[in-house]
Parts: C-alpha cells; sequence; structure tokens
C-alpha cells in the first residue's frame, strides 16, 4: 500500500509510480465518502494540460458518479482558477482539479476546493485524508461515463467561457484595448493559453500549444525558467509587459518593458495601491511568512490592516472567506483580491496590473517608482538547495536548535518562525529558510535594497549551510 498525504497544495506525485489510475481512485473514494454528508452533492471537475489529464479526470468522474455524486465535467483542459470559479457559480460542494501546478512534467496531482471557491480548509483535507482506504476495490473499466452521462450524474461544463466571461464583466478591457499598451504572454505551455488568446489575440504570444512535457522545464513563472519571455521582450523593444502563469495558471510572473522580472512582493504593492488609492477598496491584507515586511510597511501607510499566515495558499484562503480581505498573497507568484474569488488567479492579477498601467498612462517602472516612494527601494530573490533528505532535514533542525548565529558577514539580530526561519541582518536585510511542502527542496529567500546584495547573501547562506551540513556529515 502506498500511503498518500495531501502537501502544502493538494496531493502530488511521480506518474507511474505512485500517481496510478489506482491510487487516484482511492483518493476519489474517500472524497467521495466525505460528500456523503451532504443531501445531494456534487463536484465540479477539471484537470490541466499534464500528461494522462483526461484519463485521471474520467477516472475521478467514474468514482465520484458510481456513488451518485452529479458530477460538472469540464471540457477539455481547464484551469484552477475555473474549476473553483466553476464551482461557485454551479453551487457545487467541492470542486477537484487533475494538477501538479508547477512541478516538473513526470507529477500529477489532485487539488481540492471548497464551495466558495478556494482551497478546501486544512481541516478538510485531514479528514479526507484519513477516510483513503488501503487499495482500490472499484473496477473503473466497467464503468462508464456516458452511461453517467444519460442518468444525469454527468453534466459536461465550458468552464473556459464561464471565465472569459467573468473576466469581461469585471475589468475595463475596453480601456485596455485601447490604451496602445504592447502586451506578451508566455503561457509556459499550461492551462491559461486559450485565455489570453481570447481576450487579447493581438499580444505576442509564447509557449501557447499543447505540450505535456512542458519541453523539459517545470512551468514555475519565476525568472530562471523565463528567460526566453525576457528576452524577448529585450529584443523586441516595443512589448509595454510580459505576463506568465504557471501549468495550471493560478500563479503570476510579470516582466517590464526593460524584461526585468517584477517579483511578487512588488506585484503585491502595486496591488494595494491600485486597489486601496486608486478604487477605493477597503479590507485586511493578508500574506504568507515569506513574503517582504515591506506589505506591513504599505498597510501602516494606508492604515490597512496586515495578517501574516503560515505558508500555504489555504490559510491565507481560509482568513478570505472569514472576513473583509482587499489582498491575499504569496511569495511564490499566488495572489488573490477582493471582487473575485479566494484563490490564486495568475491571468486575473495579470489583467489587474495591465488595467492599472492602462488607466494610469504610466510604465511598471513608474508605478514601482511610486511604490518606492511609499516602502523605500528593495529587491528580494530565492534560491533552492536540493539537498538529500538527511541533509536537508539536519538544517532545519539546526534551525530549529538556533544553531546558525551569523551567515558569513551578516549577522543574526532577530528571527522569526511562523513558517520556516526568517533572521533579520538589520531593518531592510534578512534571509528565510525553509523546506519546501511539495517538493524535496531547501528553500532560500533574501531581501535587500539592491539585486547585487541579495546575491550576496544567499551566497553566504549557501557557503555557511554546505559547510555546516559537511561538518554535521
Amino acid at each position: 500500500m502506498t500511503a498518500i498525504k495531501f502537501g502544502t497544495d493538494g496531493w502530488r506525485a511521480l506518474i507511474a509510480k505512485d500517481f496510478t489510475v489506482d491510487n487516484l481512485a482511492r483518493v476519489a473514494e474517500a472524497t467521495a465518502q466525505w460528500l456523503m454528508k451532504y443531501k445531494t452533492p456534487s463536484v465540479v471537475l477539471g484537470h490541466d494540460p499534464r500528461f494522462g489529464g483526461e484519463l485521471f479526470a474520467e477516472t475521478t468522474c467514474k468514482v465520484l458518479a458510481s456513488h451518485g455524486i452529479k458530477v460538472y465535467l469540464a471540457k477539455g483542459f481547464v484551469s484552477t482558477p475555473m474549476v473553483s470559479l466553476g464551482t461557485v457559480r454551479k453551487n457545487a460542494d467541492l470542486g477537484i482539479i487533475i494538477t501538479a501546478s508547477h512541478n516538473p512534467a513526470s507529477y500529477n496531482g489532485y487539488k481540492i476546493k471548497g464551495a466558495y471557491g478556494g482551497p478546501l480548509l486544512p481541516e478538510k483535507i485531514q479528514e479526507i485524508e484519513n477516510l483513503i482506504p488501503e487499495h482500490n476495490l472499484i473496477n473503473i473499466d466497467k464503468l462508464s461515463i456516458k452511461e453517467f452521462e444519460e442518468k444525469g450524474l454527468v453534466e459536461y461544463l465550458d468552464l473556459e467561457t464561464i471565465y472569459c466571461n467573468h473576466i469581461e464583466a469585471n475589468f475595463d478591457l475596453e480601456a485596455i484595448r485601447k490604451s496602445g499598451l504592447r502586451f506578451a504572454y508566455d503561457a509556459m505551455y499550461g492551462a491559461g493559453q486559450n485565455v489570453v488568446k481570447r481576450l487579447f489575440p493581438e499580444s505576442t504570444m509564447l509557449h501557447c500549444e499543447d505540450n505535456p512535457s512542458f519541453r523539459g522545464q517545470a512551468p514555475e513563472p519565476i525568472h530562471k525558467n523565463l528567460k526566453e519571455l525576457s528576452s524577448l521582450i529585450k529584443l523586441s523593444k516595443n512589448i509595454d509587459c510580459g505576463l506568465a502563469t504557471d501549468g495550471d495558471a493560478d500563479r503570476i510572473g510579470l516582466y517590464d518593458n526593460e524584461g526585468s522580472f517584477i517579483d511578487s512582493n512588488h506585484i503585491i504593492l502595486l496591488l494595494i495601491k491600485y486597489l486601496h488609492e486608486q478604487k477605493g477598496v477597503q479590507g485586511k491584507v493578508v500574506t504568507a511568512f515569506s513574503v517582504s515586511p515591506k506589505i506591513a510597511k504599505m498597510c501602516k501607510h494606508y492604515g490597512l490592516e496586515h495578517q501574516v499566515t503560515k505558508i500555504g495558499f489555504k490559510y491565507i484562503a481560509g482568513v478570505m472567506i472569514a472576513e473583509d480581505v482587499l489582498l491575499g498573497g504569496e511569495e511564490s507568484g499566488g495572489i488573490a483580491i477582493k471582487g473575485h474569488i479566494p484563490e490564486r488567479d495568475g491571468i486575473w492579477i495579470g489583467l489587474t496590473v495591465w488595467e492599472y498601467m492602462a488607466k494610469s498612462g504610466k510604465s511598471l517602472q513608474e508605478l514601482i517608482k511610486e511604490v518606492y516612494a511609499i516602502v523605500g527601494p528593495f529587491a528580494s530573490e530565492r534560491s533552492d538547495l536540493h539537498l538529500k533528505e538527511e541533509f536537508k532535514n539536519e538544517i532545519v533542525a539546526n534551525c530549529e536548535n538556533n544553531f546558525y548565529q551569523n551567515f558569513g558577514a551578516y549577522k543574526i539580530h532577530r528571527v522569526e518562525n511562523t513558517d520556516g526561519y526568517k533572521y533579520f541582518f538589520n531593518d531592510d536585510e534578512w534571509l528565510m529558510i525553509r523546506a519546501s511542502g511539495t517538493e524535496p527542496v531547501l528553500r532560500n529567500y533574501a531581501e535587500s535594497n539592491s539585486l547585487k546584495n541579495v546575491f550576496a547573501i544567499l551566497k553566504a547562506a549557501e557557503e555557511t549551510l554546505m559547510k555546516k551540513k559537511e561538518a554535521i556529515a
């Protein structure tokens, strides 16, 4: 028996090793059992463009329908935000998307969404996980989706059209289209590709075709994976903004007209300024522990309440569905804003930035300078250390035991440990160390007043961690 555990954002595993039809059927069975508490349970179900997506979605559909659960099944591949929005629109009890998000193509996964259109809360996920049977006892091949459709238990749904109509109703697309601004979009072969083609067909498109292998690169919208987009912008000299989204299109990557990467910390600050200052939107700002303290500084400037959560958008979503929240955001490109769903959405956030540019008549650099006038200039970056599990665990144990007093020339003045370990060297420079919840990786985050200094901090951290690792080994 393979033990199935949900991580920071759903269950993810290697296709054909642990992510198999039988194991997926076990998870679907647990989901079905959990749904039995509802009188007439229903689910919105979809898959992203990954290998086997249709097969895995149909497997899930068959298991659910075999228990009398109504399944709204997406036509073709869809994004996570489309499933979340569809869950709200159909008043379904859960949304499920077969996706491994930004993980490499060798992975697939299973994300569960609540009726409110955001990640199912951790305690509910645990309830489902506890129901996963040791073995799959359902003969999937004997079940027919066509027969379930005839019985009214399966209904096909055009989630892409629902989503695009929702965008048309909530953005001033005319202002964006008439602004004269020129855009580029990199779908990273992911689930967002058709939406931007549909709404902004004149944009320069990159990797907007079906390729389940993602051309051998993990579809995570960070600079090291988006150099082709950056180069395209630099060479063209006539693109005002570049947008990228990950495999299931819930995370954002952004570039200015010089091909420079705009990280999530800067995007969050831009959004707060636009939504609150320009549009008058009120509410609390909720960010994950890995996000820059500059967010708190801007919230103080505007008199907005700010809350820090553990890492994982499910924690942010928990606050968004219970309180009045202006914005919820993560360092990793997952951002949600008021007026949509409590869900990360790369395209929605990208369009909000484009609308800000169009309405203000200013470039991204000009808008960021206005942000700096409030919080001061800064740069941040993340590096991932791929370590053997034993070494990764030793470093985490060292952090727990206050082993590190400095990283090279950077002396630690205080530590925060909400979720990971954030070491402050002064008010403007810090390093954070945290083990990934979805991959065999140790993540190092750093911030300073320049990118040069950020890389110096990351280098000092890596040298210290590796030296100590060898000493312990």
